[in-house]
């Protein structure tokens, strides 16, 4: 029978009898269940799959219940190198939602070696960090698009967010000690004057940003085959509200703000509704219907120099309408979204009212 930790008492429990929950709800239990055998149980499962270099891989379930034949599996993948295990990322969420869970077990449990494995974690974020203020998708450097300075799907975004947390004390980070706090401090103040210096400029005036970046130049870059240098729809409305949630905006924060705010506006698409459908061949796929009680829509990618919507297939190749997109493609990837519809209509006036800027 394989028996899990229950905590530092050594006490010990049959993972048949244990009522799991999904790592997708991990981060949403009410306060005291982050003290209980469950959490903890998922807590030394997060640990087993961190790196040593302190980050963590995506896509895996931490939350299923492992025998000691899959905990050594765990680990020889991990050491073999080249594998899913050992490719650590901050992307789809990974590295800093792991941080974050290990960080309310500490704080239910006190339990210190969840909180070393947090501390590993700022450690691995602001080692991460390039010389010109972004973060790769991949770190250790995986060659390829992995190396971009990655928005997309709000990786250094969330990596942001976390060292942003750790450096002002916020709960549950308090225990951070003050060394650390201020590095992340600074990685964070880096972090943003690279986002100031990546936003596109057009005929003078700020807009969006790229999905990715080239780490040296910060001019926009490819990723995978479909997703082009272009002004991102949907990872910029993410850049927009971590600059909104500086304290104390600068003159070049607000600038930012305001013209990546402007050109929401004039990209918006109104009339429209994005659906999924079943087609007459019995394949899911996703079409634009006009309705106009929607409300707007943004594509996902921009080009730069027109501000047109565009689109892409495996092979690269460009379609100005959406429909022409083949059907693998069009069904496969969000091409549209409302990114900014709350910003537009709440977040961006609840900002310049809590600054006293005047709205025009």
């Amino acid at each position: 029978m394989f028996f899990i930790s229950c905590g530092e008492s050594g006490q010990s429990g049959d993972p048949a009898a244990v009522d799991s929950i999904d790592w997708d709800d991990a981060l949403e239990q009410e306060a005291e269940w982050y003290q209980g055998p469950e959490a903890v149980r998922i807590a030394d499962n997060v640990l087993l799959y961190q790196h040593e270099s302190g980050g963590w891989p995506k896509n895996i379930d931490m939350s299923q219940v492992l025998g000691e034949a899959d905990k050594d599996s765990i680990r020889n993948e991990q050491s073999a190198g080249g594998t899913t295990l050992s490719n650590i990322t901050i992307d789809n969420g990974a590295t800093y939602t792991q941080m974050r869970y290990l960080a309310r077990v500490h704080n239910a449990t006190g339990h210190d070696r969840f909180k070393e494995g947090f501390l590993k974690g700022v450690d691995y974020l602001v080692e991460a960090q390039y010389d010109s203020g972004g973060w790769p998708q991949y770190y250790p450097i995986r060659e390829g698009y992995y190396e971009m300075i990655t928005f997309n799907d709000g990786a250094m975004i969330g990596a942001m967010r976390m060292l942003r947390d750790v450096a002002e004390g916020e709960d549950p980070y308090t225990f951070v000690d003050s060394s650390r706090r201020q590095r992340a401090s600074e990685a964070v103040n880096k972090g943003i004057e690279a986002i100031l210096d990546m936003q596109i400029i057009q005929d003078g005036q700020r807009t969006a940003w790229c999905a990715q970046h080239d780490p040296e130049t910060l001019e926009p870059a490819w990723a995978r085959s479909y997703e082009p240098p272009s002004l991102a729809g949907a990872a910029s409305a993410g850049i927009v509200r971590f600059l909104m949630a500086v304290e104390e905006p600068t003159p070049e924060i607000t600038a930012a703000v305001e013209g990546a705010v402007e050109w929401y506006r004039d990209t918006a698409i109104h009339g429209y509704r994005y659906e999924e459908f079943t087609d007459e061949k019995g394949r899911e796929d996703k079409r634009l219907v006009e309705d106009p009680e929607a409300g707007p829509l943004w594509a996902r990618f921009y080009e730069i120099e027109t501000n047109r919507p565009i689109f892409m297939n495996r092979d690269s190749d460009i379609f100005y309408e959406y429909s022409k997109v083949p059907q693998e493609r069009r069904a496969g990837y969000d091409w549209y979204g409302d990114w900014a519809g709350e910003l537009l209509a709440e977040e961006y006036p609840a900002w310049r009212a809590k600054h006293n800027l005047s709205m025009e």
